[in-house]
């Protein structure tokens, strides 16, 4: 081959890779470009600061959010903030997840009606470390990609800062009218508000400065009620001379009828498996009303803006089939729990309100048993009432006032309305036998459609 062949054979290769890298510049850039435009479409943007667009679209951006150590685990109410990290990631930036080992032990006061109880240092570490583990579920952190997402705890750097040197520092750059005016301070005074959680702004303030100087972090993102505690690190950085620092905040997000989302009868719905089971997870997600499924699928998903619509404009056709819960709750528990735990969630599901057969409720061992069940009115009874000839399920009916009288019981018997271990009773001397109990110990009683009563025979 000729010299000028190779030659032109090269330059054909070299224009090809420089088209396919500049194609691929521009579709970096224009995502990026859109992300904030996304989190609108997304209504994930409650404020935003100015050049924050410009900023994330010009490079790649390292951005951050604090979370508070004060629990052993995350709930649904710091999932936002989780996924935000992860759509930041998405976007092509590098998160910091800033667990506040040190602010744990003072207490924000933003959103807060009381002052709260502060932490000693080993139980913020045990939460610190809980907290880490949940959080490398939505974030990657390999180290060999420029944007790998990164831990930090603020108690590394402030546990030497002295006092002294923190008001010389730090607050002669801050006026006490200024961490007066913000609505975080102004709504505390009233009732109460401590020097020790006043001053909270500024050792927030003071993480955003030191991630901007040690780690070039430009961005600090976080809930409606950390708008006021973000400007003020954003305020510090311009002062005392750092880099551009921009605000994003996320609206506080309520159900529809007004009450806390992630908070049920029972409490609040946590991340860990151990404080929340994974099926109780996957039942608060299907039991949402329209109005909050289509928030949340927008909020939480990460299908994409246009699939969440066609999703909610298909579920409007059929609202009585819950595609649209359905969806929510299946990407959002396998997302915080796997797939073997969303199977079992589903599997579940079915047994206690589909049309499962009892070989399916038969499989669950003792514990998957007791999971499902959790919430579940239960009710013991000897076991040894079950031998011989076995007992009357009339009489323990009544007995266990599962029904108010034997009476009432029959009736619902000769309506149809009762099953045991999901197979409808239908014989008026139903005796209960020991070979029926599930796991050796227990049966399921239902009334009706889902009435459900838990009897252990011990």
């Amino acid at each position: 081959m000729m010299v000028s062949e190779v030659l032109k054979l090269r330059h054909k290769y070299l224009s090809a890779f420089f088209a396919v890298s500049t194609l691929f510049l521009s579709l970096t850039i224009f995502y990026r470009m859109n992300l904030i435009a996304e989190l609108k479409a997304r209504n994930l943007v409650h404020d935003v600061m100015p050049g924050t667009d410009e900023q994330l679209s010009k490079e790649m951006t390292s951005g951050y959010i604090g979370f508070d150590p004060t629990g052993d685990s995350l709930h649904i109410g710091n999932l936002l903030q989780v996924t935000l990290l992860r759509r930041l990631q998405l976007a092509g930036h590098k998160p910091y997840a800033l667990v506040g080992g040190a602010t744990g032990m003072i207490g924000d006061p933003s959103g807060k009606s009381a002052e709260r109880n502060l932490l000693d240092m080993d139980t913020i570490a045990k939460n610190c470390e809980a907290q880490k583990k949940q959080l490398e579920k939505f974030l990657d952190f390999d180290p060999s990609k420029p944007n790998c997402a990164e831990l930090v705890n603020n108690y590394d750097w402030l546990r030497d800062f002295t006092f002294l040197d923190f008001i010389r520092d730090i607050g002669k750059h801050i006026t006490v009218g200024y961490m007066l005016s913000k609505d975080s301070v102004q709504k505390r005074l009233e009732t109460g508000l401590s020097f020790t959680e006043f001053t909270y702004q500024l050792i927030q303030g003071y993480d955003f400065y030191y991630l901007n100087q040690h780690k070039n972090v430009k961005l600090q993102m976080g809930g409606a009620d950390q708008w006021g505690n973000i400007v003020t690190g954003t305020e510090l950085i311009r002062r005392k001379g750092g880099s551009d620092a921009f605000a994003l905040t996320s609206p506080l997000i309520t159900k529809a009828d007004g009450t806390k989302f992630g908070k049920t009868e029972t409490g609040t719905i946590w991340l860990d498996a151990n404080k929340t089971s994974p099926y109780q997870f996957y039942q608060y997600w299907l039991k949402l009303s329209d109005v909050d499924a289509e928030k949340s699928a927008l909020s939480f998903s990460f299908k994409s803006v246009e699939e969440i619509l066609a999703l909610i404009a298909t579920h409007q056709q059929g609202p009585h089939l819950r595609q649209l819960q359905k969806a929510v709750a299946e990407e959002i528990t396998l997302m915080v729990h796997g797939a073997e735990e969303l199977l079992f969630a589903q599997k579940a599901s079915e047994i206690l309100f589909g049309q499962a057969p009892i070989e399916a409720l038969k499989s669950l061992n003792e514990k998957q048993l007791l999971e499902v069940m959790d919430g579940v009115p239960q009710v013991s009874y000897p076991k040894e009432s079950l031998h011989n000839e076995g007992m009357d399920l009339l009489t323990f009916l009544a007995e266990t006032k599962i029904f108010p009288s034997k009476g009432e019981a029959r009736k619902m018997v000769q309506n149809g309305g009762l099953s045991v271990n999901k197979e409808k009773v239908t014989a008026i001397d139903f005796k209960i036998q020991e070979t029926q109990l599930l796991n050796g110990s227990y049966l399921l009683i239902q009334k009706g459609k889902s009435n459900y009563t838990l009897a252990r025979f011990a």
